[in-house]
């Protein structure tokens, strides 16, 4: 069968070479050394075994037939039924398989198990390397070699800003509308000032779960492909409870102690918990949204979130100060 029916992209049949020594299960070591003198291959890591139709039977490994006794038999240093692999495999299953049997080369067959060549060791090192790169990139974000992210850092200062800056005038935009929540509840605070002094801790805290969630969104995108947009967001959102309740449970007794208002510091506490529910929440919902539409989420999720966070837990806030009556 010829290889040339395979796609060659990323697959055994990429790296094929099918110059290597041949040999029967009847010759002797002796004579197989022999006919290894003064030729060229591709490798010579060890010698494959075929039956007259070119079925693989087996290989013996250079080191075992040069400390063989010439006299011996190839059947009696051979490798019985060595692991194979078909020219359509992923190279990535290639080196594993190389890697989990301890093998130099791997032998390629085809479904009748004729023998079509190897994967030689000079390319399952090759395989390892670009596989290694890619879950790299996978990990930041990267889908492909020809994304314009994998260019990012790399572009002219003019074309790097032209990617940022639309995502920061979103985030502009968004400043401006959390500068209008706050100026809603201008009585509030110059009735009484101290309500203001947790404004930027609250902000603060509520960016950070956000972008620590972002962080790990962007990432995980690039390998899970198959839970879907509500389990991933109810995840995320009691994860968030938790957390804010965690700090909430820390906060409390800190606001008391110093502002001596359980009111307050009980608002504070609340607000801290919705706060981490809502930033997990957006901080999951808007990559997700960008890298459904194509989109790259390290460059937009970030602004955008950021300010969705900003203007949600501020209101929550505020209105939980009106509740309670401070």
């Amino acid at each position: 069968m010829s290889v040339s029916n395979f796609s060659l992209f990323e697959t055994a049949a990429q790296h094929l070479v099918q110059n290597v020594p041949l040999a029967r299960t009847c010759e002797s070591v002796g004579a197989v050394i022999a006919q290894l003198s003064g030729n060229a291959f591709d490798s010579v890591e060890a010698v494959y075994i075929t039956d007259e139709q070119g079925r693989l039977q087996g290989l013996v490994r250079l080191l075992d037939l040069l400390t063989a006794p010439q006299s011996q038999k190839l059947s009696e240093v051979m490798i019985f039924q060595p692991p194979t692999v078909h020219p359509q495999d992923d190279q990535e299953k290639v080196a594993g398989l190389a890697v989990r049997h301890g093998l130099i080369d791997v032998p390629v067959v085809d479904q009748n198990n004729y023998f079509l060549g190897i994967v030689p060791a000079q390319a399952l090192i090759s395989i390892l390397r670009q596989e290694h790169i890619e879950d790299l990139h996978r990990i930041t974000g990267i889908r492909d070699h020809n994304s314009q992210v994998y260019h990012t850092l790399e572009a002219p200062p003019v074309q790097r800003a032209s990617d940022r800056l639309p995502w920061l005038l979103v985030g502009l935009l968004g400043s401006i509308l959390a500068t209008f929540v706050v100026s809603r509840f201008e009585r509030i605070l110059e009735a009484r000032v101290f309500i203001a002094f947790f404004v930027p801790g609250i902000v603060y805290l509520a960016d950070a779960i956000g972008t620590q969630t972002e962080a790990i969104v962007v990432r995980g995108l690039s390998f899970n492909h198959n839970t879907s947009l509500h389990k991933l967001i109810t995840g995320e959102m009691w994860t968030g409870l938790l957390i804010g309740s965690a700090l909430a449970v820390l906060s409390f007794p800190l606001v008391l102690a110093a502002f001596g208002n359980p009111r307050l510091a009980f608002a504070v506490a609340f607000t801290i918990i919705a706060a981490g529910g809502v930033a997990t929440s957006v901080g999951l919902l808007f990559p997700w949204l960008l890298y459904s539409i194509g989109k790259d989420p390290a460059l937009g999720s970030g602004p955008v979130a950021t300010i969705v966070q900003d203007v949600l837990s501020l209101p929550i806030y505020f209105m939980s100060i009106q509740l309670i009556g401070i």
